[in-house]
């Protein structure tokens, strides 16, 4: 099969070397003439663990390729993918379709011969109608099958993901549209991924209502684990304890600082807009929501009770600044609002993280970016467990110990065990359980 992919971002990029690893034929093209002049050098915009590799051999291959121009490579296409963003508008939170509408102007102006034209990028219901209309406008005479085929990958995880997926959601009723998707992810049958097809609102719709239900699992255990610090449990075992129940699950049940990233926040605000579209309310969601953001700003208040409720003066050292671990993004990552709480009490924030220290500098220019965990903490009077990189897992806390003005850790992704701090001799506050007094 002969891809098109539009849009060389997370999804565009990581789902065009996924196919040309099939043994598709891909071309990802982007306007943005910077970022394919380093795909052709080899060099990968994003961070996302095995990416560099994947595409490097697919492009040795002659499989994947990138452009500017995506005339040729759409006339040429059994499927053109549109993988465009899809920010939230600015002043009212609505998902922004600027970018997917002139994608599709642009797409009907060189189709050629029939063609599958799939919306990746995560649209709010009813996208697909205006993109076929869209497209039937500007070439009347065009062959084309207007799918939807959302994505559902876990940045850090995506290649994983997208090669083994939970499921594959495609939305079209056109039997060539039908049989043209399933071709494209045959090679996935020996993995034996389920391919659910749908209506195309349908599957516009399951995007949202996932995320959505997520990002409700993450908002709850959070609040289970304020409740649980009150009442003296422990919120680790108590997540375990209903996560073994099949009917919830283990996962999205981890305490820490908040959600964050391109798509929970994003998509949760997005639906909460389609539903007042519709006059319908969404309650839960809306609290989510609620409940979220003021978690995130809550956290630099943690930190200042770890240190008797005085941060003026104090210097604070934070581990980890992007969304989550193995990824570069700072999206709406946890790391804004508490260091922006810390700076407004009066501390000095000194920052380290393995991947996220150029993206963060945009985000938050007044603070000291270190070079390793051990620098960031010395002279520290608290040390703040952000993200849970896998580096941050096994510190010496000795070390650690000796360097830092005062002991104390705040670890807002209970990585350590409080036994173990209290055993190295620090005061140490995590979310949901005891605090321990070194």
């Amino acid at each position: 099969m002969r891809i098109a992919m539009i849009g060389a971002g997370y999804v565009g990029l990581v789902s065009g070397a996924c196919f040309a690893d099939f043994g598709h034929e891909v071309t990802c093209v982007d306007k943005d003439e910077r970022k394919i002049a380093a795909l052709h050098r080899g060099e990968i915009p994003i961070f996302e663990p095995g990416l560099d590799a994947l595409v490097a051999a697919n492009v040795k291959a002659k499989r994947l390729d990138f452009t500017t121009d995506l005339s040729k490579p759409v006339a040429e296409a059994d499927a053109v993918f549109i993988a465009v963003g899809t920010p939230s508008r600015r002043g009212d939170g609505h998902a922004d379709l600027t970018y997917v509408y002139a994608a599709a102007r642009e797409i009907a102006k060189s189709l050629s011969g029939f063609t599958v034209v799939v919306t990746k990028s995560t649209v709010p219901v009813g996208t697909g109608d205006e993109v076929e209309r869209l497209i039937r406008e500007t070439n009347p005479a065009a062959d084309v099958v207007i799918a939807s085929n959302p994505e559902f990958l876990r940045e850090g995880a995506a290649i994983r993901d997208f090669k083994f997926p939970d499921r594959i959601v495609v939305g079209t009723n056109d039997e060539r549209g039908r049989k043209m998707m399933g071709d494209i992810y045959r090679p996935l049958s020996l993995n034996q991924a389920p391919l659910l097809f749908t209506e195309r609102r349908t599957a516009e719709m399951i995007k949202y209502a996932a995320n959505a239900f997520l990002a409700t699992k993450i908002t709850f255990i959070n609040e289970i684990a304020d409740l649980s610090e009150k009442v003296g449990a422990n919120v680790q075992e108590v997540a375990r304890g209903i996560g073994l129940d099949n009917r919830i699950g283990t996962k999205f049940l981890h305490p820490g600082p908040g959600f964050g990233g391109s798509c929970f926040p994003k998509d949760t605000r997005a639906l909460i807009k389609i539903a007042q579209d519709y006059d319908v309310s969404l309650r839960i969601v809306e609290a989510v929501l609620a409940v979220n953001e003021n978690r995130k700003r809550a956290m630099a208040r943690k930190v200042s009770h770890a240190l008797g409720g005085a941060l003026r003066g104090k210097t604070i050292a934070v581990l980890g600044l992007t969304f989550k671990p193995d990824t570069d993004d700072m999206r709406e990552a946890p790391s804004i609002p508490l260091v922006t709480g810390l700076l407004d009490m009066g501390a000095k924030v000194r920052a380290y993280d393995p991947a996220g220290m150029e993206p963060a500098r945009q985000e938050l220019p007044n603070i000291d970016y270190c070079d390793d965990p051990y620098s960031c903490a010395r002279d520290a009077d608290a040390l703040v467990i952000v993200t849970e990189w896998v580096q941050f897992r096994a510190l010496d806390l000795d070390r650690l110990k000796e360097v830092m003005a005062q002991p104390v850790i705040v670890d807002l992704r209970n990585v350590y065990r409080p036994e173990e701090m209290r055993a190295a001799g620090f005061v140490y506050e995590s979310i949901g359980r005891p605090v321990v007094q070194g």
